[in-house]
């Protein structure tokens, strides 16, 4: 179990996880994989979710599911690497979609 204490605006939420596993761990080892769990769901899922809609998809049949992740994958990649502008992850795509020319700095074209 996880216990996490939250404090905002002066009230204290818990929140308790629990989580099963056959391993004998630390604790201090048990929470360094909790805590590397939430850094890739914060880092990559999260911005999956709010910027690409990915949650609001409705592609279920065949490999569609596999290939619009693909591209979306691909995206999110050529806009961290791209360096130029100084924006976040949704600012860089409102970009691509207004600056032709971004936009084909973003393909490497």
């Amino acid at each position: 179990m996880v216990e996490s204490l939250r404090e905002s605006n002066g009230k204290t939420s818990v929140e308790r996880r629990y989580y099963l596993s056959s391993l004998l761990l630390a604790v201090a080892t048990f929470a360094r994989a909790v805590r590397s769990h939430w850094g890739v769901e914060n880092k990559v899922h999260w911005i999956m979710d709010v910027c690409f809609r990915e949650d609001q998809s409705r592609a279920r049949t065949g490999y569609a599911t596999e290939n619009r992740e693909t591209l979306r994958r691909l995206a999110l990649n050529a806009l961290r690497k791209e360096k130029t502008k100084k924006r976040s992850i949704r600012g860089k795509q409102l970009n691509a979609s207004w600056d032709h020319a971004y936009l084909l700095r973003l393909l490497g074209i």
